[in-house]
Protein backbone atom coordinates (compact mmCIF):
# COMPACT_ATOMS: atom_id res chain seq x y z
CA UNK A 1 0.00 0.00 0.00
CA UNK A 2 1.75 3.51 -0.77
CA UNK A 3 1.86 6.48 0.95
CA UNK A 4 3.41 9.76 1.02
CA UNK A 5 5.91 9.83 4.08
CA UNK A 6 8.24 11.39 6.09
CA UNK A 7 11.08 9.76 7.65
CA UNK A 8 14.35 10.03 9.07
CA UNK A 9 17.42 9.23 7.38
CA UNK A 10 19.40 5.92 9.84
CA UNK A 11 21.78 5.28 7.32
CA UNK A 12 23.51 6.44 4.36
CA UNK A 13 25.58 5.68 1.69
CA UNK A 14 25.02 9.98 0.03
CA UNK A 15 27.34 12.18 0.93
CA UNK A 16 24.41 14.53 0.83
CA UNK A 17 22.62 12.68 3.08
CA UNK A 18 23.14 12.16 6.28
CA UNK A 19 22.16 10.55 9.51
CA UNK A 20 19.20 12.37 11.07
CA UNK A 21 18.02 14.33 8.18
CA UNK A 22 14.34 14.65 7.59
CA UNK A 23 13.21 13.53 4.21
CA UNK A 24 9.99 12.93 2.14
CA UNK A 25 9.02 9.99 0.11
CA UNK A 26 6.54 7.87 -1.81
CA UNK A 27 7.00 4.55 -0.03
CA UNK A 28 4.50 1.86 1.44
CA UNK A 29 3.10 1.03 4.87
CA UNK A 30 6.53 0.21 6.34
CA UNK A 31 8.95 0.69 8.87
CA UNK A 32 11.98 1.50 6.65
CA UNK A 33 12.26 2.09 3.70
CA UNK A 34 15.82 2.03 1.02
CA UNK A 35 15.16 5.10 -1.24
CA UNK A 36 17.67 6.77 -3.87
CA UNK A 37 17.65 10.93 -3.56
CA UNK A 38 15.54 12.29 -6.47
CA UNK A 39 14.72 9.14 -8.41
CA UNK A 40 11.49 8.21 -9.41
CA UNK A 41 8.63 7.31 -7.04
CA UNK A 42 10.88 6.22 -3.76
CA UNK A 43 12.85 8.92 -4.34
CA UNK A 44 13.92 11.45 -1.41
CA UNK A 45 13.53 14.90 -1.26
CA UNK A 46 15.29 16.65 1.79
CA UNK A 47 12.64 18.97 4.32
CA UNK A 48 13.21 22.50 3.94
CA UNK A 49 14.79 23.97 6.86
CA UNK A 50 11.81 25.11 9.79
CA UNK A 51 9.23 22.78 7.38
CA UNK A 52 7.53 19.79 10.50
CA UNK A 53 6.84 16.50 9.01
CA UNK A 54 2.92 17.68 9.59
CA UNK A 55 3.29 20.20 7.92
CA UNK A 56 5.33 18.90 4.36
CA UNK A 57 2.26 16.14 4.59
CA UNK A 58 -0.46 18.70 4.82
CA UNK A 59 -0.36 22.03 3.99
CA UNK A 60 2.27 21.79 1.98
CA UNK A 61 1.86 18.50 0.35
CA UNK A 62 -1.05 16.71 -1.78
CA UNK A 63 -3.33 18.20 0.06
CA UNK A 64 -2.13 21.82 -0.34
CA UNK A 65 -0.93 21.11 -3.78
CA UNK A 66 -4.99 19.82 -4.30
CA UNK A 67 -6.71 22.71 -2.73
CA UNK A 68 -4.50 25.38 -4.65
CA UNK A 69 -4.89 24.46 -7.86
CA UNK A 70 -8.04 22.66 -7.75
CA UNK A 71 -9.45 26.50 -6.65
CA UNK A 72 -8.00 28.65 -8.23
CA UNK A 73 -7.04 26.89 -11.69
CA UNK A 74 -10.28 24.53 -12.17
CA UNK A 75 -12.36 26.78 -10.09
CA UNK A 76 -11.41 30.03 -10.77
CA UNK A 77 -12.93 32.16 -8.41
CA UNK A 78 -13.40 36.03 -8.45
CA UNK A 79 -13.42 38.35 -5.31
CA UNK A 80 -17.00 38.52 -4.79
CA UNK A 81 -17.86 35.18 -5.80
CA UNK A 82 -19.74 32.50 -3.24
CA UNK A 83 -17.61 29.22 -2.94
CA UNK A 84 -19.14 26.20 -1.59
CA UNK A 85 -16.90 23.76 0.01
CA UNK A 86 -18.25 19.94 0.62
CA UNK A 87 -15.59 18.15 2.98
CA UNK A 88 -15.06 21.40 4.76
CA UNK A 89 -13.32 20.31 7.68
CA UNK A 90 -11.07 17.76 5.71
CA UNK A 91 -7.39 18.22 4.61
CA UNK A 92 -8.29 19.52 1.25
CA UNK A 93 -11.59 21.16 1.87
CA UNK A 94 -10.62 23.31 5.21
CA UNK A 95 -7.71 24.84 2.62
CA UNK A 96 -10.02 25.15 -0.32
CA UNK A 97 -11.83 27.50 1.89
CA UNK A 98 -9.27 29.53 3.82
CA UNK A 99 -7.36 30.19 0.14
CA UNK A 100 -10.80 31.16 -1.28
CA UNK A 101 -11.39 33.85 1.74
CA UNK A 102 -7.71 34.89 0.52
CA UNK A 103 -9.09 36.26 -2.69
CA UNK A 104 -11.91 37.89 -1.63
CA UNK A 105 -14.99 35.58 -1.75
CA UNK A 106 -17.87 34.89 0.52
CA UNK A 107 -17.31 31.22 1.64
CA UNK A 108 -19.79 28.27 2.86
CA UNK A 109 -18.68 24.64 3.97
CA UNK A 110 -20.73 21.79 4.04
CA UNK A 111 -19.20 19.55 7.01
CA UNK A 112 -20.64 17.02 9.60
CA UNK A 113 -21.00 17.40 13.31
CA UNK A 114 -21.13 20.36 15.59
CA UNK A 115 -17.29 20.08 16.14
CA UNK A 116 -16.26 20.22 12.97
CA UNK A 117 -18.85 23.39 12.15
CA UNK A 118 -17.67 25.24 14.95
CA UNK A 119 -13.93 24.80 13.81
CA UNK A 120 -14.74 25.85 10.30
CA UNK A 121 -16.51 29.20 11.98
CA UNK A 122 -14.31 29.75 14.71
CA UNK A 123 -10.94 28.91 13.29
CA UNK A 124 -11.10 28.56 9.79
CA UNK A 125 -13.14 31.64 9.37
CA UNK A 126 -15.64 30.21 6.48
CA UNK A 127 -18.56 32.75 6.33
CA UNK A 128 -21.64 30.17 6.84
CA UNK A 129 -21.19 26.18 7.43
CA UNK A 130 -23.94 23.53 6.72
CA UNK A 131 -24.17 20.63 9.18
CA UNK A 132 -25.13 17.82 6.97
CA UNK A 133 -25.58 15.41 9.58
CA UNK A 134 -28.05 17.03 11.64
CA UNK A 135 -29.89 19.37 8.98
CA UNK A 136 -31.20 19.54 5.05
CA UNK A 137 -28.44 20.21 3.06
CA UNK A 138 -30.40 21.50 0.00
CA UNK A 139 -32.45 23.85 2.50
CA UNK A 140 -29.37 25.32 4.06
CA UNK A 141 -27.73 25.89 0.51
CA UNK A 142 -31.09 28.02 -0.37
CA UNK A 143 -31.23 30.17 3.09
CA UNK A 144 -27.00 30.26 3.18
CA UNK A 145 -26.69 31.16 -0.87
CA UNK A 146 -29.44 33.24 -1.44
CA UNK A 147 -27.71 34.47 -5.02
CA UNK A 148 -26.88 30.09 -5.48
CA UNK A 149 -23.14 30.03 -5.64
CA UNK A 150 -20.37 30.55 -8.02
CA UNK A 151 -17.57 27.71 -7.46
CA UNK A 152 -18.84 24.12 -5.53
CA UNK A 153 -15.52 22.74 -4.45
CA UNK A 154 -16.96 19.01 -4.41
CA UNK A 155 -14.29 16.49 -2.75
CA UNK A 156 -18.22 13.99 -2.05
CA UNK A 157 -20.42 13.47 -4.64
CA UNK A 158 -23.45 11.25 -3.92
CA UNK A 159 -26.44 13.41 -2.71
CA UNK A 160 -24.88 16.20 -1.22
CA UNK A 161 -23.79 17.35 -5.30
CA UNK A 162 -26.90 16.83 -6.18
CA UNK A 163 -28.18 18.77 -3.70
CA UNK A 164 -25.82 21.79 -4.73
CA UNK A 165 -26.74 21.35 -8.45
CA UNK A 166 -30.14 22.57 -7.37
CA UNK A 167 -28.63 25.91 -6.69
CA UNK A 168 -26.27 26.86 -9.84
CA UNK A 169 -25.19 30.25 -10.51
CA UNK A 170 -25.23 31.54 -14.31
CA UNK A 171 -21.57 30.48 -15.47
CA UNK A 172 -21.17 28.67 -12.03
CA UNK A 173 -17.67 25.84 -12.12
CA UNK A 174 -18.26 22.81 -10.35
CA UNK A 175 -14.59 21.88 -9.19
CA UNK A 176 -14.67 17.76 -8.71
CA UNK A 177 -12.21 16.75 -6.56
CA UNK A 178 -13.56 13.53 -4.92
CA UNK A 179 -16.38 11.44 -3.99
CA UNK A 180 -15.99 9.66 -0.92
CA UNK A 181 -19.16 9.25 -0.57
CA UNK A 182 -19.36 6.13 -3.14
CA UNK A 183 -15.76 4.92 -2.56
CA UNK A 184 -16.78 1.94 -0.73
CA UNK A 185 -19.81 1.40 -2.82
CA UNK A 186 -20.82 -2.16 -3.37
CA UNK A 187 -23.24 -1.40 -6.09
CA UNK A 188 -23.43 1.58 -8.88
CA UNK A 189 -24.63 4.82 -7.63
CA UNK A 190 -27.23 6.61 -9.61
CA UNK A 191 -25.72 10.38 -11.11
CA UNK A 192 -26.94 13.39 -10.17
CA UNK A 193 -30.43 13.78 -12.13
CA UNK A 194 -30.60 17.32 -12.27
CA UNK A 195 -27.18 17.95 -14.37
CA UNK A 196 -29.61 19.94 -17.01
CA UNK A 197 -28.90 22.57 -14.29
CA UNK A 198 -25.71 23.20 -15.82
CA UNK A 199 -26.81 23.37 -19.25
CA UNK A 200 -29.71 26.22 -18.55
CA UNK A 201 -27.07 28.34 -16.24
CA UNK A 202 -24.11 27.60 -18.98
CA UNK A 203 -22.18 26.01 -16.06
CA UNK A 204 -19.03 23.92 -16.23
CA UNK A 205 -18.56 20.85 -14.15
CA UNK A 206 -14.61 19.65 -14.33
CA UNK A 207 -12.68 17.20 -12.35
CA UNK A 208 -9.07 17.05 -12.17
CA UNK A 209 -5.83 15.22 -11.04
CA UNK A 210 -3.14 17.09 -8.96
CA UNK A 211 -0.71 14.85 -10.78
CA UNK A 212 -0.97 16.98 -13.85
CA UNK A 213 0.07 19.72 -11.92
CA UNK A 214 3.17 18.48 -10.08
CA UNK A 215 5.80 20.07 -12.23
CA UNK A 216 4.22 23.79 -11.05
CA UNK A 217 4.21 22.43 -7.14
CA UNK A 218 7.11 25.03 -6.15
CA UNK A 219 4.50 28.08 -7.42
CA UNK A 220 1.99 26.28 -5.00
CA UNK A 221 4.16 25.96 -2.51
CA UNK A 222 5.73 29.28 -2.27
CA UNK A 223 2.08 31.04 -1.95
CA UNK A 224 1.03 28.45 0.68
CA UNK A 225 4.02 29.00 2.68
CA UNK A 226 3.38 32.46 2.97
CA UNK A 227 -0.02 32.34 3.85
CA UNK A 228 0.74 29.84 6.74
CA UNK A 229 3.71 32.88 7.83
CA UNK A 230 1.16 35.71 7.96
CA UNK A 231 -1.39 33.63 9.44
CA UNK A 232 -3.84 34.07 6.90
CA UNK A 233 -4.08 30.32 6.41
CA UNK A 234 -4.00 27.40 9.02
CA UNK A 235 -3.86 24.10 8.55
CA UNK A 236 -5.45 20.86 11.52
CA UNK A 237 -3.71 17.54 11.16
CA UNK A 238 -4.97 14.30 12.69
CA UNK A 239 -1.96 12.48 14.09
CA UNK A 240 -2.93 8.27 15.12
CA UNK A 241 -0.10 6.27 16.34
CA UNK A 242 1.05 2.90 16.00
CA UNK A 243 1.81 0.94 12.97
CA UNK A 244 -0.72 -1.88 14.32
CA UNK A 245 -3.26 1.16 14.04
CA UNK A 246 -3.05 1.58 9.86
CA UNK A 247 -6.46 0.36 8.92
CA UNK A 248 -8.20 1.46 11.65
CA UNK A 249 -6.18 4.92 10.96
CA UNK A 250 -7.39 4.66 7.46
CA UNK A 251 -10.82 4.28 8.15
CA UNK A 252 -11.37 7.49 9.91
CA UNK A 253 -11.39 8.83 7.09
CA UNK A 254 -14.63 6.86 5.87
CA UNK A 255 -16.07 7.60 9.24
CA UNK A 256 -15.67 11.15 9.46
CA UNK A 257 -13.54 10.90 12.60
CA UNK A 258 -10.57 13.06 11.58
CA UNK A 259 -10.64 16.79 11.63
CA UNK A 260 -8.04 18.11 9.03
CA UNK A 261 -5.21 15.88 8.00
CA UNK A 262 -5.39 12.27 8.53
CA UNK A 263 -1.78 11.08 9.29
CA UNK A 264 -0.31 8.02 11.24
CA UNK A 265 3.09 8.51 13.19
CA UNK A 266 5.02 5.15 13.51
CA UNK A 267 8.51 5.72 14.78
Amino acid sequence: MRAGSVGQVIDSRHAEYQVGDLVQTTGYWQDYVVATPGKGPMGLVKLPSGVSPEMMLSVLGITGLTAYFGLLEIGQPKAGDTVLVSGAAGSTGSLVGQIAKIKGCRVVGIAGGQDKCRWLKETAGFDAVIDYKNEDVNAQIAHHCPDKWDVFFDNVGGPILEAALDHVNLRSRVVLCGSISGYNATAPIPGPSNLSNLTINRARMEGFVILDYMPRAMEAIEDLMAWVSSGQLIYQVDVQEGFENIPATLQRLYTGQNLGKQLLKIG
